[in-house]
């Protein structure tokens, strides 16, 4: 495969074939994360045909979400090391293959290979790079970009939760998953579009401070002077280990940052949470008297609404007056999906749960689209494909236990408000970790900005010239001790 040549360029072109990228990565996020959400309208049949229980089946949908996630440094990986291009074209591959072997399965344990494992694979290899590569492109409209990729989840759930749910009635879900398979193979398509881009170094002054920068080119210095690699002289095996291992610490240098270190633990108590109603959404309804097809169109109302979530919040957080309160707009968002989630057990009908999704559909789909931005507000561009694959592995555990330990609930309760209300909690949970260290980081900032004023040498110096001691105040001429 010939590598194709990077354009450096001066400025993330924010437009132009930067457009192309986030269609790319809209049809992505169709294909990956519409796709892992309407797997819940297979819950009932795959519980039906291999006459399981509730927690068993629901490992079905968690191992594709911890596998997505689980991968997600992978993804980032190759996308680095090779091309965000290559890592798209072979998640494609992997993804349609799976869900195609899965309409072939014989047992659960084939569709947790298949369905959970390869397919979650293959969608891991293409979420990130393609997100990454939304925001090597764009830099003031990064918000509104990323809105738009990310409304893809919404959109794509919106159609295919009534077209799949028709498909199992025509086909059965073993067709309706064969054509899935065939659908997905668009990625292969989509990874075509992602065209290599390079920024120069100049750049890294966006990402950095003047200090910080001077700190990272001394540091570079220092470690090519420390490396056995001369110019001049061919490359030895322990001077490419080295290197390759000093470029993996760079790479993972925003571990070191405490902002990301509690946006890491927050998201840990997000990801359990919000996978829980995307999940059992399907079946509560259905257990509370909603037939199949409405059951179904509350998801597509989830979908649609998340859509206007992603881009109306996109929009209005790259607004100049928002823009330095992106953070909040996003604490906000997931602690009003935690309220909606509490609200749940007490909706038992078809018109109660229609706002329940509208209200989740919103907020979900606003700090969906937040998630990377907030991120990269941390880390800078230069580690986001990394810093978005540690935060999307961050997800893996919690995707991967939250359902099932949802469904043990269910099986022992007989209802599912426990499942909604730990659920709840917590994304409630989550969000006022990250008040909390906002409100720190506020104080310390206040103390230590109060510490300096005080301290200023500009506002109080003491001078002794060995006869007459003066002390010079901002305010006053010098005057005689």
């Amino acid at each position: 495969m010939a590598q194709t040549n990077k354009v450096p360029v001066a400025v993330p072109p924010d437009g132009g074939w930067g457009w192309m990228i986030v269609a790319g990565c809209f049809i992505v996020t169709i294909c990956t994360r519409a796709v892992t959400r309407c797997i819940s309208i297979f819950f009932v049949e795959f519980q039906m045909h291999f006459a399981q229980d509730y927690s068993k089946t629901a490992w079905i949908h968690s191992l594709v979400d911890c596998t997505t996630m689980l991968c997600a440094p992978l993804g980032s990986f190759i996308g680095n090391r090779l091309s965000c291009r290559f890592a798209v074209i072979l998640g494609g591959f992997m993804a349609s293959t799976g869900l195609i072997l899965s309409s072939f399965a014989t047992s659960l344990e084939n569709l947790y290979l298949s369905l959970g494992v390869l397919t979650g694979i293959g969608f891991a290899l293409c979420y990130t790079p393609a997100i990454a590569m939304v925001g090597k492109y764009f830099c003031k409209r990064k918000s509104l970009a990323y809105g738009v990729a990310m409304s893809g989840s919404g959109i794509g759930t919106f159609i295919l939760a009534p077209v799949v749910q028709h498909l199992i009635e025509l086909y059965s879900w073993r067709g309706a998953l064969l054509l899935l398979g065939g659908f997905v193979a668009n990625l292969c398509v989509c990874g075509a579009l992602m065209r290599p881009i390079t920024l120069k170094e100049e750049q890294l002054s966006g990402v950095l401070s003047v200090d910080e920068e001077n700190t990272y080119n001394k540091q570079q210095n220092n470690l090519n002077s420390k490396s056995a690699c001369k110019p001049g002289q061919p490359i030895r095996t322990d001077c490419l280990n080295r290197c390759v291992f000093f470029q993996s610490l760079q790479e993972y240098s925003f571990f070191l940052m405490p902002d990301f270190m509690v946006l890491a633990v927050s998201i840990l108590f997000l990801a359990y949470g919000c996978s829980v109603p995307f999940v059992y959404l399907v079946p509560y309804a259905l257990n509370v008297g909603v037939s199949h097809q409405n059951s179904a169109f509350l998801m597509s109302i989830l979908g649609v609404i998340g859509i206007v979530g992603n881009i109306t919040f996109g929009w209005l957080t790259d607004r100049r007056c928002l823009k330095k309160y992106r953070y909040f707009c996003f604490l906000v968002a997931v602690g009003m999906d935690g309220l909606c989630c509490l609200l749940i057990p007490t909706l038992q009908s078809f018109p109660l749960l229609v706002p329940f999704s509208v209200l989740y559909g919103y907020f979900d789909g606003a700090y969906v689209a937040l998630l990377p931005v907030v991120t990269s507000d941390i880390v800078g561009t230069q580690y986001l494909s990394s810093a978005l694959g540690v935060v999307f592995f961050l997800h893996a555990i919690p995707y991967l236990i939250s359902p099932p330990i949802a469904g043990w609930l269910v099986d022992r309760t007989g209802t599912y408000t426990a499942a909604f209300m730990l659920s709840g909690f917590s994304m409630i949970f989550s969000s006022v970790l990250l008040v909390c260290a906002a409100l720190i980081k506020k104080c310390f900032r206040t103390r230590s900005g109060s510490y300096s004023t005080n301290s200023d040498p500009k506002l109080q110096i003491w001078t002794n010239t060995g006869e007459t001691d003066y002390c010079v105040t901002a305010d006053q001429e010098p005057k005689p001790v």
